[in-house]
């Protein structure tokens, strides 16, 4: 059994903070899981382009309100609290945050991320086999 608090995770190697997000990694590949979860904040009037080539992703929106558009289709979807978007095609996409509205989200990766990535040009988390 494990159990890990926000608290000590902030301001550790393990909260990676990038211009229009932030990742608080709370449990990683070494823990064995076989999956990786990140409290996330993705900033208030903000744009990321992601492509995650290696990982698929699941995220539930726990606050605030923003938006993903499939790159491939031009789909947008909004997002709020309480929904959960699942990138079951490794999806190239844009998450954008409301102006006025940071977005806290729950994201799982499989296979697990080790803590230290950050997107590439390209919005990529390099697939890292051993720690």
């Amino acid at each position: 059994m494990k159990v890990v608090k926000l608290e000590d995770v902030l301001n550790t190697d393990q909260h990676v903070k990038e211009d229009t997000w932030e990742s608080r990694r709370l449990v990683l590949k070494k823990d064995g899981m076989g999956y990786s979860v990140h409290d996330t904040i993705i900033k208030a009037g903000t744009e990321t382009h992601i492509w995650y080539k290696n990982h698929l992703e699941s995220v539930y929106c726990i606050e605030g309100e923003g938006e993903v558009e499939t790159v491939a289709d031009g789909k947008v979807w909004p997002i709020k609290a309480n929904e959960i978007y699942v990138l079951d095609k490794n999806d190239e996409h844009y998450l954008r945050a409301y102006e006025g509205s940071d977005m806290r989200m729950v994201c799982v990766f499989n296979p697990p991320i080790t803590g230290q990535e950050t997107h590439d040009e390209n919005g990529v988390y390099a697939l890292v086999e051993d720690e």
